[in-house]
């Protein structure tokens, strides 16, 4: 299996690292990037094969993966544009929708639209797929197991909840830094020095995390087990209520969602 990716950037390199684990060879993977810095330290790092334009060997691949950001792709897209045969196109570029990437491409239909977040840059992200009615089950098995190379993966037929995606869990590890950073806070005006109230604040949360992932029990039953009528849990919960912390949550995230539509609706327009 051969793969290009157009771009460089740090989620292309998530994705080569990933595949590298799952044995790829350097001679199977391509990249075109512009930057002449950025691709000798593609080359230096991992030995693969770096231009800074599309040529024949660049489109000689299986999988092209779009990894350039959303602002630039119709101008990445111009050179395959008419030259594509059979390959599969997979976006990794947030808010791209799949019917500009094929008009772009000249109507081209081969085409997976994903969304990965950022843990995939330690290979523990997750990813959101939506394919193209023009790709066949080959191809989106190909697909999946490109994304399954930095995390997890899993499919959504409807291409209007991708937004829904991004603000879930695209955005997600923005919400989880933010609360990280208000626990921070708090630890240190409690008394604890930075590395301390850092290393306890995100310990915790890892932690807490790794249970929810292994127990098969409710998030709402995990947070009563640990709730205790009239105890300190209950009295940190409660006063989250009174500052309407779980709805704020819920607005962000809706807001979230809203504006990855406006975005969309923005970048079709070209």
């Amino acid at each position: 299996m051969k793969i290009t990716f157009i771009g460089g950037g740090n989620m292309a390199v998530a994705l080569i690292s990933g595949l590298y684990r799952q044995g790829l060879a350097a001679a199977n993977i391509d990249v075109v990037e512009p930057s002449t810095v950025a691709g000798d330290a593609l080359v230096g790092r991992f030995g693969v094969r770096c231009t800074t334009a599309v040529d024949a060997t660049a489109l000689a691949a299986q999988i092209i993966v779009l990894a350039v950001k959303p602002q630039q792709m119709k101008e990445a897209l111009a050179p395959l544009a008419g030259k594509l045969t059979g390959q599969l196109v997979v976006s990794i570029a947030a808010g791209m929708r799949l019917a500009d990437i094929s008009r772009w491409l000249g109507g081209y239909r081969h085409v997976v639209r994903t969304m990965p977040n950022t843990p995939a840059l330690i290979g523990d992200g997750v990813t959101g797929l939506c394919a193209d009615p023009g790709v066949n089950q080959d191809g989106r098995d190909n697909a999946e197991n490109l994304m399954r190379a930095v995390g997890s993966t899993f499919w959504v037929h409807d291409e209007a909840q991708m937004d829904a995606v991004t603000a879930v869990s695209g955005s997600g590890p923005g919400y989880v830094f933010y609360f990280l950073e208000a626990m921070e806070k708090a630890a240190l005006d409690l008394g604890f020095d930075a590395e301390t109230a850092r290393r306890i604040s995100v310990e915790t949360f890892s932690g807490a995390a790794k249970l929810a992932a292994q127990s098969t029990e409710s998030l709402a039953t995990l947070r009563s087990r640990v709730t205790s009528k009239g105890g300190t849990t209950e009295a940190a919960l409660l006063a989250f209520d009174a500052a309407g912390v779980a709805a704020g949550i819920g607005r962000g995230i809706m807001a979230a969602d809203a504006r990855g539509r406006e975005l969309g609706d923005i970048l079709s327009k070209d």
